[in-house]
């Protein structure tokens, strides 16, 4: 059956006006470190219990119950990397298509960066953020604010303001800052109110190119982005945290050398993060090897050993975070010569199945991947989400992580349908994505079964 009408999207559904039990689920609690069979109790939109002994007989009279079935329950995804076209480019995704294909992918909080037309360096788009996704009323959506004005690299935007209005967190999205002074004045001044700077390291002379640098890149007569772009600005950056004493998050690290110089900045005790997104560790470099534009992203798709080392990285705790990196691109940014095409990919419905390829192959349990999709993605930004504890926001997905399909691109909710990884086959697929006790998509045979149960 198609994706896009296995399921429901529903942006008005109502919380219940009682409590809600989830029972008989197989729960993974990412920050206990622990997997078990149990219960969930909802009330009024926050996790009023839950644990492996709660409702074990059944839950009580007057309690609208749920049978998950033995699916998994979880704390739903976070995901800090998200990009929309609105403002300035709806015809490529909106806030509310991109909010159902969140919904859709088991992401009950996403933060959207700040490229946009215009880019988020007022705070009064911060402000727009916020009000059109009450409007929408689908997932919980946050703000970046940019960290540099235009997203220029040369005059720093007005962070405090920003934070004031809302944005969690300061980048220039894809646009590195090759000034170390400017990077520089931002940690230090991010530093007065403990904000939190994201940035990519590219070095801007060195990844203008098409591809990543290799025999792949000769073989396709296409210019290379060497691996050295991004290791140069990692460990650039690592020592302008070490002298500020700021918060510094680097974003989409793709390169052994990159995690290696990471490794040894957290043997030193500094104050550094990172994330990678999915195509990183699933992906390599003959994924664009028959001039694939759905393929070009920024940075690019490494060699196998880079690949091989982000695992590594991801198994090691190096690497503290996964994103989907979701960038729409319209065909006419995309149906073009490779050289001409326009980076990046859309990821927000299959960052779940793409990330338990890691629990299948062995390299991850459970909970550990929810840590790196849900908890500390939330405790980096602040966000209220992307845990189990009581009084905490009900923001939950109840998934199938054997159920096996094939990713096809004209069956994703997204506007676009620019996705690295069409025709893959997959293993994981969320049957109900809850926010706030609200149940805003739920899959066709779990509709099914809760409305017998």
């Amino acid at each position: 059956m198609s994706r896009s009408v296995s399921g429901n999207i529903d942006r008005l559904a109502p919380p219940h006006s009682g409590s809600t039990a989830y029972i008989n689920a197989r729960i993974i609690d990412p920050t206990g470190d622990t997997e078990y069979r149990g219960a969930i109790l909802i009330s009024d939109g926050k996790i009023a219990d839950y644990g492996p002994s709660l409702f074990a007989s059944g839950a009580p009279y007057g309690i609208q119950s749920v049978d998950c079935r033995g699916l998994y329950l979880a704390p739903g995804l976070v995901d800090t990397r998200v990009h929309t076209g609105e403002p300035g480019e709806e015809h490529k995704e909106t806030l509310e298509s991109a909010g159902a294909g969140a919904a859709v992918g088991g992401i009950t909080s996403m933060v959207l960066l700040p490229d946009n037309e215009p880019p988020f360096d007022d705070a009064s788009l911060i402000e727009f953020v916020a009000r059109r996704a009450r409007q929408i009323k689908l997932v919980n959506m946050y703000a970046y604010g940019a960290l540099t004005v235009g997203l220029e690299g040369k005059e720093l935007a007005e962070m405090g303001l920003l934070a004031e209005s809302g944005a969690v967190a300061f980048t220039d999205a894809d646009h590195a800052v090759g000034s170390a002074q400017v990077l520089r004045r931002a940690l230090y001044y991010a530093k007065a109110f403990d904000a939190l700077i994201v940035h990519l390291p590219q070095e801007p002379t060195l990844s203008g190119g098409h591809m990543t640098s290799g025999e792949m890149s000769t073989r396709l007569g296409l210019s290379g982005n060497p691996p050295l772009a991004e290791v140069i600005l990692v460990e650039r950056d690592i020592r302008l945290a070490e002298m500020t004493g700021g918060r510094l998050h680097l974003a989409k690290i793709s390169t052994a050398e990159a995690v290696a110089a990471i490794a040894g900045a957290k043997a030193r005790g500094l104050k550094i993060t990172c994330d990678t997104a999915a195509p990183y560790f699933a992906l390599n470099d003959l994924a664009v090897g028959d001039y694939r534009t759905f393929g070009k992203l920024v940075p690019p798709l490494r060699a196998e050993k880079d690949r091989l080392a982000v695992v590594e990285g991801l198994k090691a705790g190096v690497i503290d975070a996964i994103v989907s990196d979701h960038r729409p691109q319209d065909q006419d940014s995309k149906r073009v010569p490779f050289a001409q095409a326009e980076p990046g990919g859309i990821g927000l419905e299959t960052l779940l199945p793409i990330s338990l390829e890691l629990v299948h192959n062995g390299h991850l349990t459970l909970p550990r991947l929810f840590q790196l999709l849900a908890a500390t993605p939330a405790r980096l930004f602040g966000l209220p989400g992307g845990k189990l504890a009581k009084g905490a926001p009900a923001d939950l997905v109840v998934f199938d992580a054997d159920y096996a399909w094939k990713v096809d691109r004209d069956e994703l909710w997204s506007k676009t349908k620019n996705t690295p990884f069409d025709e893959r086959p997959v293993q994981g697929r969320v049957m109900a994505t809850i926010v706030g006790g609200r149940t805003v998509y739920r899959d066709e045979s779990f509709l099914t079964a809760a409305r017998a149960a």
